[in-house]
């Protein structure tokens, strides 16, 4: 943890773009409770650290979110807007959007343990009150979720599934952006990004179809890529010469 800072003098963000809050960005129809049967992931559950487990025992409770019923946005983020980051990996990039962004509360699911506990020790080392954590199937938290509650949802470098047979095992289905749609707030945004070509080609077409969203312009979509901290994934898809698509689109309707 010792090596790790989310102080300006140290960012995880592009070095060939500036940091932006995601707030100083976004200043500018009920649907059934979704389930999806075929995961879009797989359980690798690494090894816990002695750190990362105390944290899921001690710091969970603090951070964690009732683990029934619809979710109380007010009684978790009192009058904040809140935004939900599926699959938030290690933690460190919605760490430092959250401090970035006080203003905004943030949900982040993640199915992994060892993210979880890593994450919780961020918030607590560098006093981040404006993050709640859930550590369950991103589709199951879905339906706890009030309808048309959110200001923003992030899907970051989710798994690309990158062979033909398996890519009815990626997130980013129809009936999954219906389902978003009616999660997010009139204006609201949702902002996928991923390394994988393919993968930017389905989450466009799935999003062509998609009724009540529109895509962002150039100079909208801008705010959002650069209020994006550079995560683990980006920066190993880079090593690999991976190139980078940020999709960023609004709920209209």
């Amino acid at each position: 943890m010792a090596g790790w800072q989310l102080e300006s003098d140290r960012h995880l963000h592009h070095p060939w773009r500036p940091f932006r809050s995601l707030a100083a960005v976004t200043a500018r129809s009920s649907v059934s409770p979704y389930l999806r049967r075929i995961r879009s992931f797989v359980l690798r559950e690494g090894r816990l650290t002695p750190a990362q487990q105390r944290a899921l025992q001690e710091l969970l409770p603090r951070y964690g979110v009732p683990e029934k019923g619809t979710l109380d946005f007010a009684a978790l983020f009192g009058q904040r807007p809140v935004v939900l980051e599926i699959g938030f990996g290690n933690g460190e990039s919605l760490a430092q959007m959250a401090q970035a962004s006080p203003q905004l509360g943030y949900l982040g699911v993640e199915v992994h343990r060892p993210g979880v506990g890593r994450l919780l020790m961020l918030l607590e080392q560098h006093g981040i009150d404006n993050v709640r954590v859930v550590c369950e199937d991103a589709q199951l938290l879905l339906g706890r979720l009030p309808d048309q509650s959110l200001r923003g949802v992030q899907l970051f470098f989710p798994d690309p599934w990158p062979k033909k047979r398996h890519h009815k095992r990626r997130l980013v289905q129809p009936e999954w952006a219906q389902v978003i749609r009616g999660k997010l707030q009139i204006g609201g945004f949702l902002h996928m990004a991923t390394d994988w070509e393919d993968y930017a080609e389905h989450m466009r077409a799935v999003m062509a179809g998609a009724l009540g969203f529109r895509p962002a312009s150039a100079e909208e979509a801008a705010g959002y890529v650069e209020s994006r901290p550079e995560t683990k994934f980006e920066r190993r898809g880079r090593a690999l010469g991976h190139g980078v698509w940020d999709l960023v689109y609004f709920r209209e309707s």
